[in-house]
């Protein structure tokens, strides 16, 4: 009886393993069934996609009528985003705001606009990259689009202002990625929520259709654009758009061929941005760090993706004060590149152009100061990946074949920077330099002799007379070992 028991308890463990075993298979292998889904798994590995990984570091520019008030009208400020300042309403708006607001564009003139400047600037900061605004959520066309008479063309200005800066910063090398808001307050057609009546849905149908008339017309107008960069993605009348959203980025990707988009362009047939129903990223990259960073790299499982942020805390079109508010140094945004490219992104840096085409004061500064340090410490930003190690204390890895770059924001009292190597590293320190001077450094091999220990330390001896305030580089060349690295001090038993 004992015996029987016996097997029918290894019978009935069997069975539960197998049937857990079963179920585990099946959970990976289900998925729900998707029209306007992810059309890809894992990333591209093209030429285009490539590049943009290289980028490092890139520019955005807000800019539009709104940089006219500049966050301000009538002694009155407006408590929000400049570049939203349309939607001013209540009791501190000033009378017929909105009204007033829609007629600005008579009065924009932007004298002082020199893309070629705005490019130049760029390039000395180390820029890669540029992502303009070519329509916000105002409706207002920086280009002369034949399907609104609210557009450039129609200012005192005239002149076609997505041009002039496709071409000075192509002129640069600086690639160029268009800006395009779905939301459009100046169509009469837009509708934020699902529309509800037969007219709405009529006047909807026209703006999908004015919609994607204007993302041809500018892949057209400015072939030499490498991607869209959308906002405005998330009106539930938009997010109820799978088929014709993805039948558009179809259409798009046809006619410009390597287009790189991101993931917020367009939801699945169950409403899920950015990631599908299935967890399946859509687009080319994840676009949700804004304003922020991830706190490690596990969180984007592998993912390519880029970090857009602003000088102050948040304004991204022009706000003639920022008294009240932290303005990011140049030091603070080489903390945040190093940060990103350490974890296979891009940061992305705003400016906000003021009313007449005049990058501010504070933001130019800022930008020639991050210039100084990236034309310095360029190897350790472009077409860097993730180290494969542990984030050190004293700053950021970023790793390029077999070169290591330490990037130091903490500087150590001692002058001694300790490198924990796990022993089960593909490769070990030999040399190591600054790499502003290349000046070699003394580099040693260190037996902390804690039993069990599973890494290797290395010291690197600063100089005695390095005084700097900012972040510095140190070099590290790396060689191929097959052995642990631990074979001092190991106890014989």
């Amino acid at each position: 009886m004992k015996k029987r028991n016996l097997l029918f308890g290894i019978l009935m463990i069997v069975t539960s393993i197998s049937t857990y075993a079963q179920q585990a298979a099946k959970s990976k292998t289900d998925t729900i069934p998707l029209k306007y889904g992810a059309h890809r798994t894992g990333n591209r590995t093209d030429a285009d996609m490539e590049r943009w990984r290289s980028y490092g570091l890139g520019q955005f520019i807000h800019w539009g009528v709104y940089a006219i008030p500049g966050g301000h009208w009538e002694s009155k400020s407006y408590n929000g985003a400049a570049e939203w300042i349309r939607s001013w309403s209540g009791p501190s708006a000033p009378a017929n705001w909105r009204t007033t607001y829609d007629n600005l564009y008579k009065q924009f003139n932007p004298t002082d606009f020199d893309a070629n400047k705005w490019a130049k600037q760029a390039k000395a900061m180390g820029a890669k990259y540029v992502i303009f605004t070519t329509k916000h959520h105002d409706g207002f066309s920086l280009w002369p689009s034949k399907y609104t008479d609210y557009t450039i063309a129609n200012t005192p200005y005239k002149k076609d202002i997505v041009k002039q800066v496709v071409d000075a910063y192509d002129a640069q090398g600086i690639d160029v990625y268009l800006y395009f808001s779905i939301i459009d307050w100046n169509h009469k057609g837009y509708r934020s929520a699902i529309p509800k009546t037969e007219a709405d849905s009529i006047a909807y149908e026209d703006f999908k259709q004015f919609t994607r008339n204007q993302l041809i017309e500018l892949l057209k107008n400015y072939p030499k654009a490498k991607g869209l960069w959308f906002d405005g993605t998330w009106d539930a009348a938009w997010v109820k758009q799978s088929k014709f959203a993805d039948d558009l980025e179809k259409e798009l990707r046809a006619l410009h061929p390597g287009l790189i988009i991101g993931s917020r362009f367009r939801a699945d047939e169950n409403g899920k941005r950015h990631f599908d129903s299935n967890g399946k990223m859509m687009g080319d990259y994840e676009q949700g760090w804004e304003r922020k960073l991830p706190s490690s790299i596990e969180v984007l499982n592998g993912r390519d993706w880029d970090c857009v942020m602003t000088i102050p805390p948040n304004q991204w079109g022009y706000n003639s004060d920022w008294k009240s508010s932290y303005i990011k140094t140049a030091n603070d945004l080489t903390d945040m590149l190093l940060h990103a490219v350490s974890m296979n992104g891009n940061l992305v840096v705003n400016f906000g152009p003021d009313g007449k085409g005049n990058i501010r004061s504070e933001e130019a500064n800022t930008a020639a100061k991050l210039g100084e340090w990236t034309k310095l410490n360029g190897d350790a930003i472009y077409g860097v990946r993730y180290s494969g190690l542990p984030k050190p204390d004293y700053g950021y890895y970023t790793k390029k074949e077999n070169k290591l770059y330490l990037t130091v924001i903490n500087k150590p009292a001692n002058n001694v920077l300790r490198l924990t190597i796990p022993n089960n590293y593909k490769q070990k320190p030999t040399k190591a330099f600054l790499l502003n001077d290349k000046n070699q450094l003394q580099i040693t091999t260190v037996d902390m002799g804690m039993s069990g220990d599973s890494n290797v330390y290395f010291d690197i001896q600063l100089p005695a007379n390095l005084n700097t305030t900012s972040p510095f580089v140190i070099a590290i060349e790396l060689n191929e070992t097959k052995t642990n690295g631990k074979s001092f001090g190991d106890a014989k038993t």
